[in-house]
């Protein structure tokens, strides 16, 4: 009988050696970064804030898929955009559809919102949270998948919605305890006011043609009010003396900024009145805003966003009046971490320390559960090891107190306590099958001071 090797191939378990050799190391993607436990606290913390804001001005939690159809973000943000033109993670699926990572989440909103009814005589006070996807040239504060927060309020015509939702963002900064944040608004009108527009500055910058940058000798045919995007110092120069926008609005949109700004000066939040902030994207109309900073450098823009009442209808809904905006969590986070406000980031409180016995592994559980019913972040250590090591693991934890479960302890029915920031002295208190009541409110206030 023939040896059974001779109808298998021998199967290969693992690398060669020489293979071994020509393997590299596998990193992250430029620009996707990983979020590692010491940073997750700080994450948690602020998008709490965010939610528990949200929900005070009645929105509520609308959550996306990551990847759509690419058609979407190319009618919602316009096909001559630097987003839809460089920017995107475009690719074709098995099946030949093309797919593109979500470069931001309004067109996302408002494609769920249609295609599910949410704005059939209804209106919607909707929040998001979750990340984004843009290929540029990472660096400080902007990345290639980075993390957007955001709000839509959609159905509502007035300027009183537009101030609520700016009243929005300006108690984040009072929560977060942020300053040196200075808002920016203007109104860019009607899509109709801003075809007249386009044409004054085509007729302005022309002349000019060979003097602009690149970028914004493109942009002169595509989008000439990109222009003012344009960081080249030569093309600022030029663009300091264009006609501005304001000259090509109608009376109701001057009458809608005016009630807006009304509005905000009655709620005494301060603003620029900026007649060059035209923001990038191709759906906004009347209100434009912006929360700007000195803090992070280049990357000054820490919330942007502004009306586009023509979005829904523009994806095949009804007409429909919307505002909203996006703010990139990196950034707000880069000045957190720049102010002296401390922040309330996740920590260990209680630290169990044991002789590694069975008797005392299990008084030890019995312990941490309960004082995590009372809302104690508690850890066990595990894995042995002498007290000695057990208490520096317990320090280098951050937490509150030790306790400590070892022979003795066993034997007199009560545990050790003992303080890791300040110089209290050790404690004992009962313990069988749990703490008494007055044992426990006396360990919960010796964390809590």
């Amino acid at each position: 009988m023939p040896c059974i090797s001779a109808f298998y191939p021998r199967l290969k378990t693992g690398p060669t050696e020489g293979s071994r050799l020509k393997m590299q190391k596998i990193q992250s993607i430029r620009g996707m970064n990983d979020l590692l436990p010491g940073e997750s606290g700080f994450w948690q913390y602020v998008e709490r804030v965010l939610a528990d804001v949200a929900g005070l001005y009645g929105y509520q939690e609308i959550r996306t898929p990551i990847a759509e159809h690419t058609a979407l973000f190319k009618r919602s943000i316009g096909e001559a955009t630097d987003i839809v033109e460089k920017e995107m993670y475009t690719f074709a699926d098995k099946g030949g559809d093309s797919l593109t990572l979500r470069p931001e989440n309004t067109a996302s909103c408002m494609r769920a919102g249609i295609e599910h009814g949410l704005f059939h005589n209804q209106k919607q006070k909707l929040w998001y949270i979750g990340p984004m996807f843009r290929h540029e040239r990472p660096q400080k504060g902007r990345y290639r998948q980075f993390h957007q927060f955001g709000c839509e309020a959609i159905g509502w015509q007035g300027p009183d919605v537009d101030a609520e939702l700016i009243q929005l963002t300006a108690r984040l900064w009072q929560q977060l305890g942020l300053q040196h944040i200075k808002l920016e608004l203007n109104s860019i009108g009607t899509a109709e006011e801003r075809h007249a527009y386009r044409q004054k500055l085509v007729d302005y910058f022309q002349p000019f043609y060979d003097q602009l940058d690149a970028d914004s000798q493109r942009r002169l045919i595509t989008n000439p009010l990109r222009i003012f995007d344009s960081k080249v110092e030569s093309t600022q120069q030029i663009v300091a003396d264009a006609p501005q926008l304001e000259s090509s609005l109608s009376d109701e949109s001057k009458s809608h900024f005016a009630g807006l700004c009304k509005l905000l000066d009655e709620a005494e939040i301060h603003y620029q009145i900026n007649p060059r902030l035209v923001r990038g994207l191709d759906y906004y109309s009347l209100t434009v805003f912006e929360w700007v900073t000195d803090q992070l450098g280049a990357q000054n823009a820490v919330l942007a966003g502004g009306r586009y009442d023509g979005l829904v209808e523009q994806l095949g809904g009804k007409p429909t009046p919307g505002i909203g905006f996006a703010m990139g969590i990196e950034r707000l986070i880069e000045l957190l971490k720049l102010s002296e406000n401390t922040v309330s980031d996740y920590r260990i409180q209680a630290y169990v320390v044991t002789d590694n016995s069975e008797e005392a592994l299990g008084r030890a559980a019995k312990l941490a559960e309960q004082l995590r019913d009372q809302g104690v972040n508690t850890v066990i250590h595990h894995g042995g090891g002498s007290f000695k090591s057990q208490f520096k693991k317990a320090d280098q934890s951050g937490a509150d107190i030790a306790i400590v479960i070892g022979e003795q302890e066993i034997q007199t029915g009560n545990v050790s306590v003992k303080p890791l920031r300040d110089h209290n002295e050790q404690i004992s208190l009962e313990f069988s099958d749990k703490l008494a009541d007055e044992s426990l409110n006396q360990l919960l206030k010796l964390i809590a001071e």
